[in-house]
């Protein structure tokens, strides 16, 4: 019987998961496509570049124009060119703590939204319980509720805990996210059912499964959710401003570019400020854009 076993490694060296090749149609091998029909796709990819980079490039012209001159000439090209409006709002608005503080946030919310999404989305597409499919359904029914609606009993929640200016109230609410667990399910969902039979085979449990093949099959899927999540929890406003009471000590960055607005006068310190604000996000993005289309389009491909 020990000869007919199949070792579960080979298995996964000739299986790629997430190959995002798609196949080639029918009928268009070596087909050229037309100059003009090329131009034309160019031309519309063109003009949606400049509209979704519009917005970037007019705050970048306010943030370096001089505020006396930003009203009275065009708005096309920066007008009497400053550079201390970032200096200024690094320092008036105590940018560097802040940032800080909500980049320490965000790790701690990544780190747990996507632990507790591997772990829930292992459950719900490898574990036989009962009431599986309406426990996932009602998991699920939880993205139709925007933050708004549970805000004032979270809010309460946290205050009745004696977490309000704290890291945990910051963090342990958005410890879990039913949009990873469903992404990453669905991740698991593709990986063939030879690989798990084989562990089954080989005695493996379920942990071992999980940290020796679920996991690495699925790096993209998990690596774009961990993208998103990260991006989502740098960007919170909303909730950070509900439980901080002490901005002065416990201002995310968010809530700072805020305090900035009201307290600043000239135009350009706090649209420099938000400038200043985007840098990790651009970063991540930069660094990560390739994680997050192979991640989000890689079941797409599989039929």
């Amino acid at each position: 019987m020990a000869a007919d076993r199949v070792d579960p490694l080979e298995l996964v060296g000739a299986v790629d998961v997430f190959d995002a090749t798609p196949p080639v149609p029918p009928g268009r091998v070596g087909q050229r496509i037309s100059p003009w029909r090329a131009a034309g796709w160019y031309a519309v990819l063109s003009l949606l570049s400049l509209i979704v980079l519009a917005p970037v490039y007019f705050l970048i012209v306010r943030a370096i124009s001089d505020p006396s001159k930003a009203f009275t000439s065009s708005v096309l090209t920066p007008q009497g060119v400053r550079w201390d409006g970032f200096s200024q709002a690094w320092e008036r608005g105590n940018l560097g703590t802040a940032m800080l503080r909500s980049l320490v946030v965000t790790v701690l919310i990544t780190g747990l939204q996507v632990t507790t999404s591997v772990l829930a989305a292992y459950a719900f597409a490898f574990l036989r319980f009962p009431l599986k499919r309406v426990t996932f359904a009602l998991f699920m029914a939880t993205l139709l509720l925007p933050l708004e609606v549970t805000l004032l009993p979270n809010v309460q929640t946290m205050r009745s805990l004696g977490w309000f200016d704290s890291y945990q109230g910051l963090v342990v609410p958005f410890a879990a996210a039913a949009f990873g667990t469903f992404l990453i399910r669905q991740g698991f969902l593709g990986i063939p059912d030879e690989i798990r039979d084989a562990t089954r085979l080989e005695g493996w449990g379920h942990l071992q499964f999980l940290v020796r093949f679920a996991v690495p099959l699925t790096r993209p899927v998990i690596a774009s959710f961990t993208v998103i999540s990260f991006i989502g929890a740098f960007n919170q406003y909303l909730w950070p401003r509900a439980v901080i009471t002490d901005t002065e000590h416990w201002a995310t960055i968010q809530i700072a570019l805020r305090g900035l607005t009201s307290r600043i006068e000239q135009s350009n310190v706090p649209v420099a400020g938000a400038v200043i604000a985007a840098v990790p996000i651009v970063i991540v993005l930069v660094l990560f854009q390739r994680h997050i289309v192979r991640g989000l389009t890689a079941g797409a491909v599989k039929g």
